[in-house]
């Protein structure tokens, strides 16, 4: 028997890192939400990883501040270590990683659920969807309550028809031993939505006291921390030390002498599991040649003696794992507390989605995270955002949000995801972008935060700190185009000791600056002008200066991008019935139903001799 509920605005199906961001970024902007969970428990969790950024990844968690969205604030609240990556390297693969206590993490983010106005936060498991003669969603949960709601985002994570594989050992379950959802991919697929299987893995945890440290690196967070929230001043300092080891031949035997064992490799795993994240027996196969791997072990928070072995994902029998942990420097008596397993899963195929995350066939239906065919809790996190808010704005007559490559990497991302699609689970990475040099994690703010205002998710106070902000770096800007350094002995010696050509006249700040050998601090003692301002304007300024051309030709390229942008295809159009066209072209092209020339350029498969064809196509079209 069933029973009529609550009715909504909005419903979010899942209360992981997509769905959290999906269900205040709606109940924000003032629609009922109710958020879902299949296990209270669960509700933010972070069943793999204890950490949030990485390379690409902060990026990712610096723009969904910027927005408005709350994962950065949350890691910040949560952080045990914090690190930026590449800092040796350019700054636009600069990236933060904060080490993060996990169970802190999920139990902040429920209560920030359950505070939130207009959002309501309920147990209860999604076994089906119907959409209703009148364009509605009914929403059917295993205890017999139906809910009516105007817009649904399926937020799942691994759990749609999840299944657990340890060597030969395999069972229905969720990730960390949590219920799967059995039910809902029989109503999706039943609906029509083209849905497929992918998996991930995770490593084992252990028992700290277990572990001999002494035989271990040992890898410290940063001096000087930057915080993932724009919004974060307070000083924040780390608490833990994680630590590196390494592979060796033992361990390598080991795995290769039970390879047959693993579900990887006998069949038993149908799912395409993450090609930049393999699991350790597939690294060791398809890097034969390589002696060593690198594993990082890292604490799960501050109040429990859970260790995750970073690089160490298997779905090998608990035996071998045990046996090969113990060929490992400092990890030879270690004590598994929870097994590393692999995780088989239903997702949708993304290019049934148009740019705001909504299904193009189904009105009112979109789709979050790892349910899109993406890995990691910060592309989810991300997808999550821009659902909940296009939804919310659909209900309320608004234009939708629709973020481009060149606004931002959630807009690279999500235009991969529906243009292209995914053949196994995608991971943000910089390479991705071809405007990475603008794309820089340290300018999100100035990128999206105005964005943000407009929705209704920056503050007036946070936006006039944010302008405040803009003026004083505008204000350097044009500081150090005015400020002439006189050739003193004092001068010299510095740009001697750096390397780097003396000067005989005067010459302006600026023209120093983009010298690669000098830098904001080298230059301190003789830049008498210089003002009070944070740290943080300074290497904004000076990543402006030294990158200034490249940083113009990517502007070009920004233009041209947008004009192609600009050229709208219609939505009914079948592409078979335009002459010239490749068959592949017309396949895409029809699969996809591209919004304009620019998203039709990047799908795979229509190349620039199609895009001539639609052009003139357009062109007769409009005469």
């Amino acid at each position: 028997m069933t029973y009529i509920s609550d009715n909504f605005d909005v419903a979010v199906i899942g209360a992981g890192h997509a769905g959290i961001e999906a269900g205040l970024a709606s109940a924000r902007l003032g629609c009922k939400t109710s958020v879902f969970t299949i296990n209270m428990d669960a509700v933010g969790n972070c069943p793999c990883n204890p950490s949030i950024g990485g390379t690409a990844k902060g990026h990712l968690v610096r723009e969904i501040d910027a927005l408005g969205g709350e994962m950065g604030k949350t890691a910040d609240e949560c952080l045990l270590q914090m690190r930026m990556l590449n800092r040796g390297k350019g700054p636009a693969v600069q990236s933060l990683r904060a080490q993060i206590d996990r169970r802190r993490y999920a139990d902040v983010m429920k209560h920030k659920l359950e505070l939130q106005e207009n959002l309501h936060l309920r147990q209860a498991e999604i076994v089906s969807l119907d959409h209703e003669p009148d364009g509605l969603w009914k929403l059917t949960t295993r205890n017999g309550a139906t809910h009516i709601c105007k817009a649904v985002i399926i937020a799942s994570g691994t759990y749609l028809n999840g299944k657990v594989f340890i060597g030969d050992t395999s069972y229905n379950s969720g990730p960390d031993g949590i219920f799967p959802a059995d039910f809902l991919s029989d109503s999706l697929i039943k609906i029509g939505l083209r849905l497929r299987r992918f998996k991930t893995g995770t490593p084992a945890r252990v028992l700290r006291s277990s572990i001999d440290f002494s035989e271990l690196e040992s890898q410290p967070g940063d001096e000087n921390i930057m915080h993932f929230s724009f919004e974060n001043t307070e000083y924040c300092e780390n608490k833990v030390d994680c630590h590196i080891s390494w592979t060796n031949d033992n361990t390598k035997e080991v795995i290769l002498k039970n390879i047959h064992r693993s579900p990887l490799y006998s069949g038993m795993i149908e799912g395409v599991g993450p090609r930049y994240c393999p699991s350790i027996e597939d690294k060791i196969v398809r890097f034969a040649d390589k002696p060593r791997h690198q594993l990082f072990i890292e604490p799960c928070g501050e109040d429990t003696e859970e260790m995750y072995l970073q690089g160490m994902s298997s779905s090998l029998p608990e035996d071998v794992q045990i046996e090969f942990y113990h060929t490992i420097k400092g990890l030879e008596k270690v004590q598994i507390m929870r097994s590393a397993y692999a995780i088989e899963y239903d997702c949708v195929d993304p290019v049934q989605m148009n740019n705001t995350l909504e299904f193009i066939d189904f009105p009112g239906l979109y789709g979050a995270g790892q349910f899109n065919g993406s890995s990691g809790y910060e592309e989810a996190a991300a997808q999550g955002l821009i659902a909940g808010i296009n939804a919310a704005l659909k209900i309320q007559g608004k234009a939708p949000l629709i973020l481009d490559r060149a606004s931002s990497y959630i807009g690279t991302l999500i235009d991969d995801l529906v243009t292209k699609g995914c053949s196994d689970p995608y991971r943000m990475m910089t390479s991705r972008s071809e405007y990475r040099l603008i794309l820089r994690q340290d300018n999100a703010d100035e990128r999206l935060t105005p964005i943000g205002h407009d929705l209704g998710l920056i503050s007036d106070e946070r936006f006039e700190r944010f302008n405040e902000k803009c003026r004083l770096k505008a204000q350097e800007l044009k500081r150090v185009k005015d400020t002439v350094i006189s050739p003193t002995k004092e001068v010299n010696d510095i740009l001697v000791s750096r390397e780097t050509s003396e000067i005989t006249t005067g010459i302006r700040l600026i023209e120093l600056l983009k010298r690669p050998q000098l830098s904001y601090d080298a230059l301190e003692s003789v830049d008498v002008t210089r003002p009070e301002l944070s740290r943080t304007i300074f290497e904004q300024v000076e990543t402006e200066v030294k990158y200034e051309g490249y940083i113009n030709k990517q502007r070009i390229q920004i233009d041209q991008m947008r004009r192609l942008e600009q050229k709208l295809l219609p939505a009914d159009i079948d592409y078979a019935t335009i002459t010239g066209l490749r068959l592949e072209a017309v396949e895409k092209l029809n699969n996809v139903k591209p919004v304009n020339l620019g998203q039709a350029s990047r799908i795979s498969g229509v190349s620039p001799a199609d895009i001539s064809v639609l052009i003139i196509w357009l062109s007769v079209k409009k005469d």
